[in-house]
């Protein structure tokens, strides 16, 4: 699979070269000023800003946003769009866990073994993966719409399993991941860092990486160059729902329980998260560590205005300004127009 050796893929001119590559990781570091810059002004908002307890503490908030990030940043880079991963936030350890837990706790009275539960969860989240695939690839369907009406059809499956009920009697097991702490630092950090890191490194040195590049810049001409682009997209949206739901373990873990909620409206920061960090939304352009990055400013933005007080209706607005603020910064260090 490594592609250190391979031969380029003729005719897919949307695969970046190993120097656009190298010069790609450049054009993805544009957003550290601003994380700088952000930095700096939190000192000035709360002392307490740059402590390294608070600082562990945005980047455990984030975890389950980040892998989200991940997934997203994956099928765009492919050409495609996914708003249903943040319903599978929600459904997929809900679902697991009513396979577990008692009828009594909200279950289905199955009561399969607790160590079952995050396999069935993470088997849940690729079944969805899977099925947005099938129906855009098969039958070559827009991704927007078909994802958007599967974002409806898996929250609202959710609510009507849970009865719109939170889950709260859930499995130790199922809360280690996102509550546990490795070495000092909350296990939930470790799991979204090598997830990051295994898709830059699949991305940057592997031909199955580079061949989402030129799916997502050119799939006719991908396909002309022996790329199996129906498989590797499905295969994409599966690993997407996969990340997804693992990204809702995470944050299960985190709060300790499922709310009927869990996950609603992550899309869009998802999204501003990908696109600020230079992944592009028409497909073929991007990096991971971009993406990352993106991360990172949405949530020093979003500790920044808890240590500041914003109220919770004024967060919004703020979001977007920052977000709009940080593709012009990012325009500027970069040198090229955001597509």
């Amino acid at each position: 699979m490594s592609t250190r050796t391979s031969p380029p893929l003729a005719g897919a001119g949307a695969v970046p070269a190993r120097r656009g590559l190298r010069l790609g990781r450049f054009r993805d570091l544009t957003l550290v000023p601003v994380i700088i810059v952000l930095l700096v002004a939190g000192s000035f908002v709360d002392p307490v800003f740059l402590t390294p307890g608070n600082l562990t503490n945005v980047l455990q908030q984030q975890s389950a946003l980040a892998l989200v990030v991940l997934a997203e940043a994956l099928i765009l880079i492919a050409g495609k769009f996914d708003l249903s991963l943040e319903s599978t936030v929600g459904m997929a350890p809900a679902v697991g866990v009513m396979l577990v837990i008692p009828t009594a706790a909200g279950g289905f009275g199955l009561e399969l073994p607790a160590v079952l539960a995050i396999p069935l969860c993470l088997l849940i989240g690729g079944l969805v993966g899977a099925f947005n695939g099938f129906l855009i690839m098969r039958f070559q369907l827009s991704a927007f719409i078909v994802t958007l009406a599967m974002m409806i059809v898996v929250h609202g499956l959710q609510l009507g399993l849970t009865q719109g009920k939170s889950l709260f009697e859930l499995p130790e097991s199922f809360l280690y991941l996102g509550s546990a702490t490795w070495l000092g630092i909350p296990a939930a950090i470790w799991i979204t860092g090598a997830f990051f890191a295994a898709g830059i490194t699949a991305l940057g040195y592997f031909r199955a990486g580079r061949a989402l590049y030129a799916i997502g810049g050119n799939a006719d001409a991908a396909r002309a160059a022996g790329i199996r682009v129906e498989r590797v997209v499905w295969a994409v949206f599966v690993i997407g729902g996969v990340i997804a739901a693992l990204a809702g373990v995470l944050e299960t873990g985190r709060l300790g329980g499922i709310s009927a909620n869990q996950g609603v409206g992550w899309i869009f920061m998802a999204f501003a998260a990908a696109v600020i960090g230079g992944v592009s939304m028409d497909g073929g352009k991007g990096t991971i560590l971009g993406a990352l990055t993106g991360v990172l400013v949405i949530g020093l933005v979003e500790n920044i205005l808890t240590l500041k007080g914003v109220p919770g209706e004024w967060k919004q607005l703020v979001y977007g300004s920052i977000i709009l603020v940080a593709l012009m910064i990012s325009r500027l260090a970069g040198g090229k127009a955001q597509d």
